[in-house]
C-alpha cells in the first residue's frame, strides 16, 4: 500500500497524477509556474531596440499546449558565452586593495573564457556544440582584429553574438545565455556531482587569484569546486585549447549522467542556486523546451566540435592567438549548422587525403602497429601515432575532429568495430583520430594466423 501523503497547496496536481505519464507533464507545467514567479529575472541585460535586433526573435521557437511539455518548433542557434571576472577587471580597484587577492567577482561584463554555439536540430534530432577558443583572432567592431573574448567585454551579448556570427560567415543567432563561472560550481553540485576520468594530475596555484587545482588522475566523481578545477585548468602545452577538450569531456559526462526528463522538474530548485549568476533572453518557456529536447537526445547525436586553426607564431603576433581556418569553418558550419543542408548528403573522402592520428590505450605496442598496416592496406597512408589516451577504453572511439563524419563513419565501416563521435578531444593535426581499446584486441585474436584482415 502507497504511504499518505500530506498534500500541501501548489502541489495536489503532482500528487493526483503522480505514478502516470501524465504527471511529468503536469510537474513540467508546475516547474514554469514556479520559476516565472520567481523574484530575480533570468534577464539581467537591458539590450537597446538596435542590440536586440541582433537576436532573431521575432519567430517563436518553441510551443506550449495545455498539460503538455513546451517542443521546439524549429532549429535554433543559441550563443552561451562564460565569463570568468576578477576583482582586478574592475575599473574601480578599491575591493582588490581590501582584498589583497584578485577575487573571482560576479559579473557578466568581462573578458569570456568560454564561447559556445549550440544547435538544437528537432528536425534531425541532434545537438551540435561549437566551441570557439577565446583568443581567435578576429575583427570586433569598434575594436578592430584582435581576441574575440573582447567582445562581450567591449558591447555586451549583442556585440559577441555580431562578431561570432560574422565569424562563422553570418549565421543566425536566436538567443544568448551568459553565465559567470561561479554558476559552474554552483550547478554541478545542484545536479549532484559528475564522474569524468581525470587525464593526468592537475596541480597549480595562484596565491593572487586563490586559485588551487589540485586534481590526481584517474576516474573520479567531481563535486562543483573539482569540476571548476578541471574546467579551469590550462598549464600546459595545449592552453586553452586543452581546457577546450576537457569542457567537451565534462558536458559530455553532464549530459549522459544527469541531464533526463527529470531534469526539467527540478528546474525550478536548479535556476534559483544558478540564476544570481546568468543573463539570458530566452523565455521560460524556452528554457523548458531547449532542456526538455537535449535530454531526449541521444548520445551518438550529440556533437561537439570546434573552431578549426592553428596556432600563431611568436614572431608574427605580439599577443597569442588562435588563428582560424575560413575554408575549415565553412566547411563545418555548412555541415552541422545550415537549415537548408543535412549532413547525411555529405560524401566521405577518400582514405589517402584523410589524416589520421592513432591514440592508444592499449599499452600494447603491437596492437598500434598492426592497426597501422590495416589501415595502410585500406588505403589511408597519412597515419600518425599520437600522444597516448590515458583513459583505458573498453571501446575504440573514432573521432571525427574536425567534424567531418561521414569520413568517420567509412574509416569505422573499414574497421568493423569501435563508436563513431564527432568531438575536438583527439589530435588538433588530424581529421579523424583513433582512440584505440580492447575491442580491438579481441578483433585480433578473432583472427586466425594467415586469416586476412
Amino acid at each position: 500500500m502507497p504511504k499518505s501523503i500530506e498534500v500541501t497547496r501548489g502541489h495536489w496536481l503532482w500528487l493526483g497524477l503522480g505514478l502516470t505519464g501524465v504527471a511529468m507533464l503536469s510537474a513540467t507545467a508546475g516547474a514554469l509556474l514556479a520559476v516565472s514567479l520567481s523574484s530575480t529575472p533570468l534577464m539581467q541585460s537591458r539590450l537597446s531596440a538596435e542590440d536586440a535586433a541582433v537576436f532573431s526573435q521575432g519567430e517563436r521557437i518553441s510551443t506550449s499546449m495545455s498539460m503538455q511539455m513546451p517542443q521546439l518548433t524549429r532549429s535554433v542557434n543559441i550563443l552561451i558565452l562564460g565569463t570568468k571576472v576578477l576583482t582586478s577587471d574592475l575599473e574601480d580597484d578599491k575591493q582588490q586593495n581590501q582584498l589583497g587577492y584578485h577575487a573571482l567577482v560576479n559579473s557578466l561584463d568581462g573578458l569570456t573564457d568560454s564561447n559556445l554555439l549550440v544547435r538544437f536540430s528537432p528536425e534531425n534530432h541532434k545537438l551540435a556544440v561549437l566551441s570557439i577558443p577565446r583568443d581567435t583572432r578576429t575583427f570586433v567592431e569598434g575594436v578592430g582584429l584582435t581576441k574575440i573574448n573582447e567582445a562581450n567585454y567591449y558591447g555586451g551579448p549583442a556585440l559577441s553574438a555580431k562578431t561570432i556570427s560574422d565569424l562563422l560567415g553570418g549565421i543566425g543567432i536566436d538567443r544568448y545565455i551568459r553565465v559567470n563561472v561561479q554558476a559552474v560550481e554552483k550547478l554541478v553540485d545542484a545536479l549532484g556531482g559528475v564522474t569524468v576520468y581525470v587525464p593526468k594530475d592537475m596541480k597549480y596555484q595562484d596565491d593572487s587569484q586563490h586559485l588551487y587545482i589540485n586534481l590526481k588522475a584517474g576516474k573520479q566523481k567531481l563535486n562543483g569546486n573539482q569540476a571548476l578545477q578541471f574546467m579551469r585548468f590550462r598549464y600546459d602545452d595545449m592552453g586553452d585549447i586543452g581546457r577546450i577538450q576537457r569542457q567537451q569531456i565534462l558536458m559530455r559526462a553532464l549530459m549522459e549522467q544527469t541531464l533526463s526528463p527529470a531534469t526539467v522538474v527540478r528546474l525550478p530548485k536548479i535556476l534559483s542556486v544558478i540564476q544570481e549568476y546568468i543573463d539570458t533572453n530566452l523565455t521560460i518557456e524556452e528554457l523548458v523546451a531547449l532542456v526538455g529536447f537535449a535530454s531526449q537526445t541521444q548520445r551518438a547525436n550529440v556533437q561537439m566540435l570546434m573552431v578549426p586553426g592553428e596556432f600563431s607564431e611568436a614572431k608574427d603576433f605580439q599577443a597569442s592567438y588562435w588563428l582560424p581556418s575560413y575554408e575549415g569553418i565553412d566547411a563545418l558550419v555548412t555541415q552541422h549548422f545550415d537549415m537548408n543542408q543535412d549532413s547525411a548528403g555529405f560524401q566521405a573522402i577518400e582514405p589517402s587525403r584523410i589524416r589520421v592520428a592513432i591514440q592508444d590505450s592499449t599499452g600494447q605496442d603491437s596492437a598500434v602497429d598492426a592497426l597501422i598496416t590495416n589501415l595502410r592496406e585500406a588505403g589511408y597512408r597519412n597515419v600518425d601515432i599520437a600522444k597516448p589516451w590515458t583513459e583505458p577504453l573498453q571501446v575504440t572511439r573514432i573521432v571525427a575532429q574536425s567534424g567531418d563524419m561521414e569520413s568517420a563513419k567509412s574509416l569505422r565501416d573499414s574497421l568493423g568495430f569501435g563508436e563513431v563521435r564527432v568531438e575536438s578531444t583527439g589530435s588538433l593535426r588530424s581529421d579523424i583520430t583513433i582512440q584505440l581499446g580492447q575491442d580491438w584486441l579481441t578483433q585480433q585474436d578473432q583472427i586466425k594466423p594467415g586469416q586476412n584482415w
